[in-house]
């Protein structure tokens, strides 16, 4: 199914699609993503879309996928990590932040961003969780930019593709940083963020 962002009701749409465990095409603040959404206690959900993510991407079952997040102060439900303001204050945006899991949560460490993106946001905070996103490619390949081909390779694997127009090609990513035990800050790719 193909709808357009611009749609009267996309949001609805997609918010629906991916409270019901659908795998959704979304553009977001930097490229297109693979989205669906986040299994959590709190949710109840359990359609570990993130298998099937993996699934369609042929990326290695171990390789964690990034969370997109409603608002800067949710990522503080799952972490007890000190974020610097200076790092805070670029969110929404394109920074992407791995942070400690509280124990309760898990433990590990998870990657999220709240993207720079209000529309995206507004999809997040329907879902009442946050959403996996991952570049839309086959695993090792380039990422895709073009609305046409994203629809003929992938159209068939997805239950929606939300339509945007072409990425610019040399788009970059999110910028991806770690926050050590330390308190420091690692910046693991530079992207259109600067720290």
């Amino acid at each position: 199914m193909i709808c357009h962002k611009s749609d009267a009701n996309a949001i609805a749409l997609v918010s629906h699609a991916l409270k019901t465990g659908k795998i959704v095409i979304l553009p977001t603040d930097t490229v297109y993503g693979f989205s669906g959404v986040v299994d959590t206690a709190e949710n109840g959900f359990t359609f570990a879309t993130d298998d099937v993510i993996r699934h369609i991407k042929g990326r290695s079952e171990t390789k964690p996928l990034i969370q997109l997040i409603a608002r800067p102060s949710d990522v503080f439900l799952y972490t007890h990590d000190i974020i610097p303001n200076y790092l805070l204050q670029k969110w929404p945006g394109a920074l992407t932040i791995i942070i400690h899991v509280k124990q309760e949560r898990g433990g590990g460490t998870i990657a999220f961003r709240c993207p720079g993106d209000e529309w995206l946001r507004t999809v997040i905070q329907e879902c009442g969780s946050p959403i996996y996103s991952t570049s839309v490619n086959r695993s090792g390949c380039p990422v895709l930019h073009n609305e046409a081909e994203i629809r003929n390779e992938f159209e068939s694997e997805v239950d929606l593709i939300v339509c945007d127009g072409d990425t610019a090609p040399n788009a970059k990513p999110s910028t991806l940083i770690a926050i050590q035990e330390t308190g420091n800050v690692t910046v693991l790719r530079q992207g259109t963020v600067v720290v």
